[in-house]
């Protein structure tokens, strides 16, 4: 029943052998701006009103403002745009920093990302609940922050069927907001098209005004901090070059056309916002987002008759922007997990993070981003102005790490490109512009909950670094087993020794071909001398989000497999025992092995189940979530269906440290 439940709830696994796989799971251009792109274009929700905001009484700056905005989006876009083509299989941020500037860098980047999806998913959720929650009732504010929690996990539930899935479902929402937003910005600049006369005298007065009051220097000075603060424009810019991986192949032309997507839809809905902003002379409500605030100056007293067409038109954009923001919270479900893939790979994250399910999801990574947006939502209240000044910082850090390896790279193969000095220019600007937001955000709001997402991300850094400590440790402490690989007898020349299905018979769980297998092997003759007449040797290809790029890839994970149990067979030869092997692929080692042992045990009904459990000197807390339980899940599980299993311990002496004479 529990299987049944699964099924319904997060769809049939999918199997890693079709060779249609890759097709299914990857995302057209226009998907992958659904999912990835709505990030940057709902920013328009909650951007541009802290810019105009901003600016206070000094409205006639709106006009300088806009065209800045769009301008900075193509530079970022046509800056991550040359990323994708040199980094084909995503990646983003952590990925260039890591390459171009180091690890050092590389974990900055990456720690940062991921504080940085976890408030996307927050400020999306939060933002879209007060799009919606400015149209209904006051007293229903009350129920604001269960909605935004019940959406989270929705959220969860479908990430964990799969991004297409996910994606698919939530595309008509993509497209009323492009409907509803386009009417609304070609309206609100249609109909005060007779205005523009006067409203060009009052901007050109403004200006004239500010200069008297604010001087130069002053006016500069403002339209940078409006500028600045309205950073969340841009903060989803990077989600296509962090998610290249779904996308359809040509994986590198596809991100490319969804960069432009975004970036041409981007630009002109921030710009036109904030334009629309200054033409109907939009103020601040309490309550309201300043985005209702507009809506209903333009089109609150539309009618068709007696049919308050205007008010329904009001209630169906809010709504579409709010089912969009939700929709946005895609990126970090879609890219959070892929870049604590990335840090896992790299081991500066536990190894699990790197798994999939059986639906092809890094299903750890989900309910890890979840949980953490819930944890946020709950202490921030679901406050859209405190978690944009956390989510901004976090962002741009990234961005300009970015930006800075790009510049290094270009400069180091000046002489392979002829267009370096072109592409260093775009890159050196996009630096110029990223880092000069970050330092004023940083500087305005670091009181006013920066100092949060700083804190919270310099943790991260550090727990990155003793988790990266912790695995070279024991991956030298385990290069120990291998010197018995030097000295192992050779198969040359013995004849090989027939399987007797009815004798005592050792399957042993393996994974590679290591000095740990074999000490399983030798521990296994010493406890047992001469019992077993056969050994059969069991390993699961596990295909990760490492492995996980296309079909040549999943059958070299098949191939290795094999050919590593090849190895433990011939060892036996060596030896004088009969031997052979049995192997699978999945995503999930355990129900993978223990449909091959069951297997096994069919064939062989005198088998009892051997692997082995890194064992430390002094068991830790952490221990269990850096290293998996794998061996004694397996056991459980073969043990309930009434078969005989042993984990046999391998000893990991950690390094202690040691004075000098």
């Amino acid at each position: 029943m529990a299987s049944r439940f699964k099924e319904v709830l997060l769809g049939k696994p999918k199997d890693l052998e079709d060779p249609h796989i890759f097709h299914r799971v990857s995302l057209i251009a226009f998907l992958a701006w659904v999912g990835l792109g709505a990030d940057g274009l709902s920013s328009s929700a909650y951007g541009p009103e802290e810019t105009f905001k901003t600016l206070g009484e000094h409205t006639y700056l709106a006009v300088v403002l806009a065209l800045a905005t769009a301008l900075t989006v193509f530079i970022i876009s046509f800056a991550y745009s040359k990323i994708i083509e040199h980094f084909p299989f995503g990646g983003g941020g952590y990925v260039v920093a890591t390459r171009l500037l180091g690890d050092t860098f590389g974990v900055v980047s990456g720690s940062a990302l991921l504080v940085d999806y976890v408030l996307t998913i927050t400020t999306s959720v939060a933002s879209g609940a007060d799009q919606i929650y400015s149209f209904l009732p006051g007293p229903w504010a009350n129920t604001k922050l269960l909605v935004e929690f019940a959406v989270v996990g929705i959220l969860v539930l479908m990430n964990l069927r799969g991004v297409r899935e996910s994606v698919t479902i939530l595309a008509p929402i993509f497209v009323l907001f492009l409907v509803t937003h386009g009417i609304t910005l070609v309206w609100a600049v249609a109909s005060r098209a007779g205005e523009f006369p006067a409203v060009t005298h009052e901007v050109t007065s403004g200006f004239q005004g500010g200069l008297r009051t604010l001087g130069m220097l002053g006016m500069m000075s403002l339209v940078l901090k409006a500028y600045s603060l309205g950073g969340g424009t841009y903060t989803g810019i990077e989600a296509v070059s962090n998610g290249l991986q779904i996308m359809r192949e040509p994986k590198v032309e596809t991100g490319k056309r969804t960069m432009a997507y975004m970036a041409v839809s981007l630009a002109v809905t921030a710009a036109g916002i904030i334009l629309a902003y200054l033409l109907l002379h939009v103020q601040p409500v309490e309550g309201k987002t300043m985005n209702a605030s507009m809506l209903e100056t333009l089109a609150g007293s539309w009618h068709l008759g007696s049919v308050p067409v205007g008010r329904w038109f009001v209630v169906v954009t809010l709504v579409a922007e709010g089912a969009l923001l939700f929709v946005a919270a895609q990126a970090g479900f879609v890219d959070g997990p892929r870049v604590m893939a990335n840090m896992a790979h790299d081991s500066w994250l536990p190894h699990r993070f790197g798994s999939l399910s059986d639906r092809l999801t890094m299903q750890d990574g989900v309910m890890l981003m979840g949980g953490a947006s819930a944890v946020m939502l709950w202490y921030t209240h679901g406050s859209v102005d405190a978690l944009v000044t956390m989510y901004s910082i976090n962002v741009f850090v990234t961005f300009s790490l970015s930006q800075a390896g790009m510049i290094r790279f270009w400069f180091s193969n000046r002489k392979r490109f002829d267009d370096w000095g072109r592409n260093i220019i775009i890159h050196m600007v996009g630096f110029l512009l990223c880092f000069s937001i970050l330092i004023v955000t940083v500087r305005e709001k670091f009181f006013e909950g920066g100092w949060l997402t700083v804190v919270v991300t310099g943790v991260l850094v550090i727990a990155c670094l003793l988790i990266k400590r912790h695995y070279l440790s024991v991956r030298g402490n385990l290069k120990r087993l291998d010197e018995i690989l030097e000295v192992l007898p050779s198969p040359a020349g013995k004849p090989e020794i027939a399987l007797d299905k009815n004798a005592p018979t050792a399957a042993i769980l393996v994974s590679g071909f290591s000095g740990l297998g074999v000490h399983i092997i030798l521990n296994i003759q010493r406890v047992f001398p001469g019992y077993f007449k056969n050994f059969i040797f069991i390993s699961v290809g596990v295909v990760d989000s490492a492995t996980f790029k296309d079909q040549e890839e999943v059958e070299r994970v098949k191939n290795q497999t094999e050919d590593a149990l090849a190895k433990y067979v011939e060892l036996c030869r060596g030896l004088g025992v009969a031997a052979s092997a049995r192997s699978d692929l999945g995503t999930e080692p355990v129900a993978a092995a223990i449909a091959v042992a069951l297997q096994v045990a069919r064939e062989f009904p005198r088998v009892v189940f051997f692997s082995g459990k890194l064992v430390f000197e002094e068991e830790r807390w952490f221990q269990r979530l850096l290293h998996n339980e794998t061996a004694y899940a397996i056991q459980r599980r073969l043990q309930f269906a009434g078969q005989q299993a042993m984990v046999l311990p391998v000893r990991v002496l950690e390094a202690r440290p040691t004075r000098a004479a």
